[in-house]
């Protein structure tokens, strides 16, 4: 796609209001792609604007005819599947497989399971006297992060516009040209005027313009917990709905008796998978002291099976983090494990390639669980193996941290499984290597966040509660 230099506001595409700029640079090797309008406070305005007239139309549309608008932008997504999945590779750095399958695969499995319960859901129900009825919030904010640009993009415009919501997307400044895409997709699809618009433009200034804007009812924010305090404070002064997805660090608890190499197999593969980018990577593997050494050999040979490289290409499996901050800031935690006495079995800080924003994938034996790399979100693919001692050791462990997003345990037995997972302190557990299912609410304990998204229960949450007595 070529670049629009615009906004997307009221079904069309309109001049920036400043002049400034944002350049898009290839991970994989560092040239610029494009450039973008950096939004200003203007923009936003004239897009919260669009989005409060389209409004009422909008939410008296009956939810079969929004279901349908919402299933003919799955099609587009579709259509366009190859697209996408290239520029995404080109934004984002992700190999093109990976693009391909899951930041685009993934939306497409969203899209169309909101367009099914926005066809189908009760919007409203009859208790005692009274009709209670779930209505729109009205105008959303949504600022979404640049490690799943589209997934993003789609979990929270799809149950916005399923509620009977209009939506203001500020997309992230390193992945803008994805979320332009996505506003072709929205207009060829038929998606009314002003019901869906888009801001590029930063964070402290289009971000902050879009959070604090006075017309906008609820703020949906995916990104940082640190960023997430500001956007929650924002909104909470204003006293305007709020849902924050944030960090994560997340345990991937093996217990003894469980099937070992399948189960470090596919923990290295969940760290692997987008250079390490994801807020819900199983980054702390815990092992039992019996089964240590054996687990920590099997990691550092399944590392050795993510070869490193230009994302275009088919054998690559690890392509580059976003951008030169980010790389410069896992290596910095890779030095930090060092530094206070993790034992490195594979990778390190070197680059592994001389152009481009690469992260040698990196395996820590001997964590243990109060060191900087079993606390903190290091977003990058490093991976720390803590021994434990006994189950309750694990859980301890597992629940000590002040994240609690995603989490994952493996057993011999699903029961036992099951018994563990239901004592974790985090909003998903993957039993056994379960599977994901875009029905299933996504969501953090603690500082992971506020609300969730994807299925019924993220449709809720753009949703408020009106009762007529009779």
């Amino acid at each position: 796609m070529k670049a629009h230099d615009g906004m997307y506001i009221g079904g069309e595409w309109r001049p920036a209001a400043g002049r400034d700029r944002i350049e898009v640079v290839n991970p994989a090797d560092e040239q610029v792609l494009a450039g973008v309008p950096a939004g200003t406070a203007e923009d936003v305005d004239a897009a919260v604007r669009a989005a409060r007239e389209a409004f009422p139309g909008w939410a008296a549309t009956p939810p079969a005819e929004r279901a349908a608008r919402i299933a003919a932008v799955r099609d587009v997504l579709v259509a366009r599947r190859k697209e996408f999945a290239e520029l995404i590779t080109a934004e984002l750095g992700a190999p093109l497989g990976f693009s391909e399958m899951v930041h685009v695969g993934a939306p497409i499995a969203v899209a169309s399971s909101f367009a099914e319960i926005a066809a189908g859901h009760p919007f409203e129900e009859r208790i005692g006297n009274s009709t209670v009825l779930l209505a729109p919030v009205g105008v959303v904010g949504a600022i979404t992060p640049w490690n799943y640009p589209l997934h993003q993009i789609v979990a929270k415009a799809a149950p916005a516009l399923a509620a009977g919501c209009t939506v203001v997307l500020k997309p992230a400044e390193d992945t803008p040209l994805t979320a332009q895409l996505f506003a072709e997709a929205v207009a060829e699809a038929g998606v009314p005027a002003g019901v869906f618009n888009l801001v590029t433009g930063t964070g402290p200034v289009a971000g902050q313009a879009l959070a604090a804007h006075p017309d906008v009812d609820l703020v949906s924010f995916t990104g940082s917990t640190a960023v997430g305090r500001l956007v929650g404070a924002t909104a909470g002064a204003a006293v305007k709905r709020v849902a924050l997805e944030l960090g994560g660090k997340s345990a991937n608890v093996i217990l003894p008796g469980a099937d070992l190499a399948k189960a470090v197999a596919t923990g290295v593969g969940h760290v692997m998978n987008n250079s390490g980018q994801s807020c819900n990577a199983l980054t702390r593997m815990l092992v039992h002291r019996d089964q240590y050494e054996e687990a920590v050999a099997l990691a550092a040979e399944a590392v050795a099976g993510y070869p490193v490289g230009d994302p275009r290409e088919t054998g690559t499996r690890l392509g580059p983090v976003i951008n030169a901050k980010q790389r410069d800031r896992v290596r910095g935690y890779i030095d930090k494990g060092i530094e206070e006495g993790a034992r490195l079995v594979a990778g390190g800080p070197e680059a592994p390639h001389d152009r481009g924003y690469f992260v040698t994938p990196t395996v820590f034996a001997d964590v243990t669980p109060e060191m900087t790399i079993a606390q903190e979100e290091i977003f990058g693919p490093v991976l720390s193996i803590l021994r434990y001692e006994d189950e309750e050791d694990a859980l301890r462990i597992a629940n000590g941290t002040v994240y609690g997003l995603g989490g994952a345990v493996w057993a011999a037995d699903e029961d036992t499984a099951v018994a563990f997972a239901r004592r974790m302190d985090t909003g998903q557990v993957d039993i056994n290597g379960g599977r994901f299912n875009p029905l299933a609410p996504f969501g953090g304990f603690k500082q992971s966040g506020v609300g969730r998204e994807l299925g019924p229960h993220g449709l809720a949450e753009y949703l408020q509660t009106k009762s007529l007595q009779f």
